[in-house]
């Protein structure tokens, strides 16, 4: 097989001052089709979809599948900058980086990746709150969007477990790795957590995942900042049955994917997502056992990576 190639480009994002990170995986030898990842609430795309188990990441997988791999940080997560707002106190300012900023930002991307390989247009792949992202983008530019996979497909009815909803009304949030670990564990009995992954996984990833915050070094134990754009979104529209997008508008092919022990955008949600894409070229729902939120860190993330990549790779124009 071909090596592969990563490149990290920075590229300007709709919060003035800000540029965030695309990170960008492919094989030496060409792609067959271009896939942008977008992460959800609390971590970033390089400790989702770039966090490497057992030597590979999940955009280092779609890879080697063939595809030209893309995955974004929003603004304040990971590696892109963070907002002015998040050098104060969280109190200081409202909350920042909600859906309608995120979306901006990943039109932009998206722009900058069409022009940057000379293509109309690409597959999107959205991970929890990504996923509403995504959505979103795909109603606004249907024409420029091959597929999309909906992983954890947030929608109305959501309780925001892990996430804290009304915890503050403030700019960002705090977590650090215990809290991580335990937000994984939730709901779960102690048959489940050792199903799902190996003895001390879930706290090696916590640790990386908090690392992801430059700042997190200041405090100890190290803390994450996130904001809370969308924790804003959530209680204002999600828990008031008013969704940021409407399914029925999406035309692309789309495959919505969904952990079987997932608290947090459960089977039901995907299902009622599912049952919404009218207009959609296809829809497929697929629900992955033994399998919870964190599916993409999990042992069937396998199953996952699969069943994706075989989706992405029924349309390569």
């Amino acid at each position: 097989m071909s090596g592969l190639e990563t490149w990290d480009h920075f590229v300007e994002s709709s919060v003035p001052g800000c540029n965030v990170l695309l990170r960008n995986t492919r094989r030496t030898d060409g792609s067959k089709g271009t896939v942008l990842c977008i992460h959800g609430a609390t971590y970033p795309s390089i400790v989702t979809f770039d966090y490497s188990i057992d030597g590979r990441s999940w955009l280092e997988v779609l890879a080697e599948q063939g595809y030209d791999a893309w995955c974004i940080d929003l603004p304040g997560y990971g590696g892109s900058d963070r907002p002015p707002a998040m050098q104060a106190p969280p109190e200081a300012n409202p909350p920042i980086v909600d859906t309608a900023e995120a979306e901006a930002t990943v039109l932009l991307a998206i722009d900058y990746i069409l022009a940057e390989r000379f293509i109309s247009k690409l597959s999107l792949i959205g991970y929890s709150w990504g996923s509403a992202i995504a959505g979103g983008i795909a109603t606004k530019i249907p024409r420029r969007i091959s597929r999309l996979v909906m992983l954890g497909a947030l929608w109305i009815g959501v309780e925001g477990r892990g996430i804290a909803v009304g915890a503050t009304g403030g700019a960002y949030r705090l977590t650090n790795a215990e809290a991580a670990a335990a937000r994984w564990r939730l709901g779960l009995t102690k048959a489940q957590q050792a199903t799902i992954a190996p003895p001390g996984h879930i706290e090696a990833w916590a640790d990386r995942a908090v690392a992801s915050d430059p700042a997190s070094v200041e405090t100890d134990p190290p803390i994450l900042r996130a904001p809370t754009g969308v924790i804003k979104d959530v209680a204002e529209f999600w828990q008031q049955g008013k969704p940021t997008y409407d399914p029925g508008l999406i035309e692309a092919p789309t495959l919505i994917v969904v952990g079987e022990w997932d608290h947090e955008t459960t089977p039901d949600q995907g299902l009622a997502v599912f049952g919404r894409l009218e207009r959609a070229a296809e829809r497929r729902y697929l629900l992955i056992g033994r399998a919870t939120h964190s599916l993409p860190m999990e042992n069937q993330r396998h199953a996952l990576h699969a069943s994706v990549g075989a989706f992405l790779g029924e349309d390569t124009d």
